[in-house]
């Protein structure tokens, strides 16, 4: 792996280490990760073509290196996560002030040091490993839960026919009649019809659009979906294994127009965990060893 970077200047990702916690404190100390990154690229004013960059291996470079942030500060006891995949500040973290590049770099070095052997790396040289991978899986503190990894491999896995029907599917889990696939039309970008029964009286006509990648979606790419539907639909849904970009959640709810729900991979698989569809529950259990040390005297 090239090695781009310097001894002072660590890898790449290093540098949304502060914006990551100022990001939480802003949000009031938990947020989901696309809050996060949204809240990240906001703050630091990033443009559309630095939020869809995508790496060697088809990963957004942006939404890569912010996840090896989290780990490396989850690593360092700053940031934990719930089962449902929301990145909060730990006591240790809330405590942490304003987070200079060089105390980033330091931070780094420190956790680096804990999974890294001496041997196996100069200590002159770090690798950039945020810039093709992502965050190593099978640890506590990963960017979300083994299983949300598991299930967007699967569906970007899937044909774009399979992964339509997938999403007409999930429409019918929650709520939606008459779901229609028509993506094989290339209905001008529409890929399904279905209706929203609000109640007796109220309906909804809505078209959608699926998206099966690991990219980002673009305002462009929400204006053409709106263009497609203007006049033929009261509502329009976007659904994705990726990412939306800042600009495209704007453009989504832009007054004026008709409004478009955005469903990303991660709200996706809430979705799914939410009416337990593809996934089964697990229960389990731990050990207070407090509660039995009362019956040691």
């Amino acid at each position: 792996m090239t090695r781009s970077v310097t001894e002072t200047q660590g890898p790449m990702f290093v540098r949304y280490f502060g914006p990551v916690l100022d990001a939480l404190r802003h949000l009031g100390g938990s947020a989901r990760p696309s809050e996060v990154r949204e809240q990240v690229a906001s703050k630091l004013e990033l443009t559309e073509e630095t939020q869809t960059e995508v790496t060697s291996n088809g990963m957004p470079r942006f939404d890569n290196q912010v996840a090896w942030a989290r780990f490396y500060l989850a690593k360092a006891g700053l940031i934990d996560a719930s089962r449902r995949g929301v990145w909060s500040l730990t006591d240790k973290g809330r405590s942490v002030g304003p987070l200079t590049h060089g105390a980033a770099v330091t931070l780094f070095r420190e956790v680096h040091a804990q999974f890294h052997s001496a041997a196996s790396e100069p200590s002159d040289q770090i690798e950039d490993e945020g810039e093709e991978q992502r965050p190593p899986e099978g640890a506590a503190s990963t960017v979300s839960a083994n299983h949300r990894e598991q299930v967007l491999d699967l569906l970007r896995g899937l044909p774009a026919a399979g992964f339509e029907r997938f999403c007409q599917r999930l429409l019918r889990e929650s709520g939606f009649q008459q779901v229609t696939v028509t993506g094989k039309s290339r209905d001008g970008g529409i890929d399904g019809i279905g209706i929203l029964q609000v109640n007796a009286l109220v309906s909804f006509k809505v078209l959608f659009q699926c998206k099966k990648y690991a990219g980002v979606v673009s305002p462009s790419q929400v204006r053409d979906f709106r263009g497609a539907m203007m006049g033929r639909a009261d509502k329009g849904i976007i659904l994705t294994t990726g990412t939306f970009t800042v600009e495209a959640k704007r453009e989504a709810l832009r007054d004026g127009v008709p409004a478009i729900e955005l469903v990303d991979g991660e709200k996706l698989v809430g979705m799914l965990e939410e009416i337990e569809l593809g996934l089964s529950p697990v229960r389990t259990f731990s050990v207070d060893v407090e509660f039995f040390d009362d019956f040691r005297a």
